[in-house]
């Protein structure tokens, strides 16, 4: 075995297509052809002198051994990463990039001028965002911190609590002027109820009540979207009562373009949930980014404290 041959860059290389799972998806994330990450792989193995990977048509495995090297590596980054940390913070200089997950009505909403005002003290920190609203894997994404709504499964992930997201029922002056402002929560059944798709059983509303009393009503519409910013538009538009996040539509609320409906029957606040992935908590610019983050998100509107 030649240690010289085991460098950082093949250690990096080899542990994202461990945990991409493909050597093609890996070459495009790092913006090389295929060819350059399979010699790296084939260099790095050559060096250690076992089989790290195992290769299929579809799909790229770790070996026994490649299972251990890859835990062994993992520890190994880290370390150099913080090295670096702490060569620059001596010099009080942090930089790196920081690669944040952020549910997408969220992310645009909030998080990107949160991110700005960040970059703005920190000049040498790059950050790469991704919205999505899917419960991607972080590891294997290659994503250092993820900010998510609602209830999340265990994991090995560090989990950090940011509060609970209050939300209301909201409707338009137009919409309420046109099919009449609902008084109880059984009225409305009789409306157009704007709905996100990707919550289930978004057909149907659990209101608690001034006397802490708990209403499951009907909730339907012609109206059925993916995303936040959709539903936002279209109650904004209209085209009927929307349950909305409160910092989703705080400024509509603000200058009069939606109004309150039923405000004393509120749907249930939603967890606020900062994760991230362990090997990267320790690194100086996530630990910066995740305190900041956390900071500034407990000041949006309609974030609770738990």
């Amino acid at each position: 075995m030649d240690r010289s041959d085991i460098t950082l860059d093949r250690m990096r290389s080899f542990v994202r297509v461990a945990e991409r799972g493909s050597l093609s998806a890996v070459a495009r994330e790092q913006g090389v052809g295929q060819s350059t990450i399979t010699r790296q792989i084939a260099e790095l193995e050559d060096a250690v002198g076992v089989p790290l990977l195992s290769r299929t048509t579809r799909r790229v495995t770790l070996t026994d051994e490649g299972r251990r090297y890859y835990a062994n590596c993992l520890q190994i980054l880290r370390l150099v990463d913080q090295a670096s940390d702490d060569a620059r913070g001596a010099q009080g200089a942090v930089a790196g990039t920081i690669r944040i997950s952020a549910t997408a009505a969220l992310g645009i909403r909030h998080v990107s001028r949160l991110i700005f005002a960040f970059q703005d003290i920190h000049r040498d920190i790059g950050i790469d965002l991704n919205l999505t609203d899917e419960r991607i894997d972080l590891v294997r994404e290659g994503v250092d911190i993820a900010l998510r709504l609602g209830p999340l499964d265990d994991s090995s992930l560090k989990l950090r609590s940011l509060g609970r997201s209050q939300r209301l029922l909201v409707a338009s002056p137009d919409y309420l002027g046109r099919r009449g402002r609902p008084l109880v929560p059984e009225d409305l059944a009789a409306h157009e109820g704007i709905r996100l798709s990707n919550i289930a059983g978004s057909d149907k509303l659990t209101l608690s009540g001034p006397d802490g009393a708990h209403h499951q009503v009907a909730f339907k519409g012609r109206f059925v979207a993916d995303h936040g910013l959709a539903a936002r538009e279209a109650v904004a538009q209209g085209r009927g009562i929307a349950s909305a996040h409160r910092w989703l539509i705080d400024d509509l609320l603000a200058t009069g373009k939606l109004e309150p409906v039923l405000p004393d029957y509120r749907p249930s606040a939603v967890p606020l949930s900062m994760l991230i992935v362990p090997e990267r908590a320790g690194i100086a610019r996530v630990r910066l980014l995740a305190d900041f983050l956390a900071e500034e998100i407990a000041r949006l509107p309609g974030i609770e404290k738990n």
